[in-house]
Order: C-alpha cells, then structure tokens, then sequence
C-alpha cells in the first residue's frame, strides 16, 4: 500500500475518493507526523487504549507486515498513550507506521527510531488510570467521529490522515495517480505561461453559467479534463 501511495498525497486521495463516490473519513485537524516528512499507508491495525501497554503487545501478536497501528485513545490531551518502547516494539512486528488520537511522549526517540508516527502532540505524562476494557477493543478502534477496522487502509502525511475502505483502495489509488498526472501538466503549462483560467476555457464556463446558473465549476472541469476541486 505504502509503495502504491508513493508520488501521491492524502489531498489526491481525498480528491479521488471524492471522484469515485467513495465515502472518505478524515481524522481531526490537528493530528500530525512527529518527524518531519513522516508518511505512511497500509491496513488498519486497530487498537483501543485503557491506561497500559498490554493492548499493543496483544495487537503486535495479530500484525502483518506493512499494517498500521491506530489507536483510540478517545483524543485525550492529559496523558501520551505511546512512546519509545511501544514504537520499538511495533517496528519489530512489522508494523508501518504508527497513528494515534491522542498523545505521544519520547519525541527524540521517536524521531531516531524514524517508524512514521502521527498524534495530536506531545507530553510528558504517561497514563495513570486502567479503565475496563470494552468487548470490541481487539476488533474496532474509534478516530473521531470514524469507526476504523482491518478492513480499512489509512493513508497518512503532511496534510493530515485518511481511512479508506480496503476494497475500494487500489482503485482510489489509481484515481489519485491519474489526477496527479493531470494537476502537474496543468502545474508546468501555468509555468510556461499558460494560464489556469485559459486551460480550463473559464471564459466559457462564465458563459454557460450567465445562461444556465445551475453550470457548476466542477461540472465544467469534467467536461474539459480539468481535475482541480475533484
């Protein structure tokens, strides 16, 4: 998944995703990579988090290579729920990459262990309560308002973490690529000196919309190969 996501970004996804009728869930603004330039796909390992380790080590038992550990902390800001031995050990299972809604702690290890993990920010404190443990903890983890599991992939970089049915992932990835393909032509011909508004006849498209006020922008760029806003 990973290698399919390469030369792409989590706004192509989106956009794709958007394309193909696919129904796109986005974590919460604020979740990012703790090292610069941290990126990572592959399917959901979901976990759900009570105030100790356990949970992770029993998820790391059920990896497969390439897998991405999610983990529901339920967005807590007054504890870090992962650190460096956690995200040592996930490298060893095999685990991709690591995302958390919540907190992390050991930035600078984290940063030297280079394993991509993203959360909303970093504290010092560590858990200090182990609260029961629900009946769908190995099976299902909550990021938001989203309920993810292994049949979900997550898609994670710079601008932010996408879950996305697994079924429908290699053709959204597709998608994505074709509309790179497009957004870097129109990208290079911008810079020779041919402008957006001239590629995308937007003269034209204010004609058809003075006549016909129900002419969308966006119906206009699929007439004309324009894959901007979609």
């Amino acid at each position: 998944m990973l290698k399919g996501f390469a030369g792409l970004s989590t706004p192509l996804v989106a956009d794709a995703c958007v394309r193909l009728g696919v129904g796109v869930r986005a974590a919460p603004v604020g979740v990012g990579a703790v090292a610069a330039r941290g990126r990572v796909a592959g399917r959901v390992l979901p976990v759900r988090h009570y105030g100790s380790v356990d949970v992770f080590l029993e998820a790391y038992g059920a990896a497969r290579d390439g897998d991405v550990l999610v983990i529901d902390n339920g967005g807590r800001t007054d504890e870090a729920c992962i650190g460096d031995l956690a995200v040592l050990e996930a490298r060893a299972a095999g685990v991709a990459g690591i995302v958390v809604w919540g907190l992390h702690r050991d930035t600078p290890e984290l940063v030297e262990i280079g394993l991509p993990v993203f959360s909303y920010g970093a504290l010092p404190l560590g858990p200090l309560r182990l609260d029961e443990r629900e009946p769908e903890a190995p099976a299902t983890a909550r990021f938001g308002p989203h309920l993810v599991s292994a049949e979900d992939v997550v898609f994670a970089d710079a601008d932010g973490v996408l879950f996305v049915p697994g079924d429908r992932a290699a053709e959204v990835l597709e998608t994505a690529a074709g509309i790179a393909r497009t957004e870097r032509a129109q990208a290079e011909r911008i810079a020779a000196g041919d402008t957006l508004r001239r590629q995308t006849a937007f003269d034209d498209y204010l004609e058809r919309r003075a006549a016909d006020p129900s002419y969308s922008f966006r119906q206009h760029l699929r007439r004309v190969g324009g894959a901007i806003e979609e």
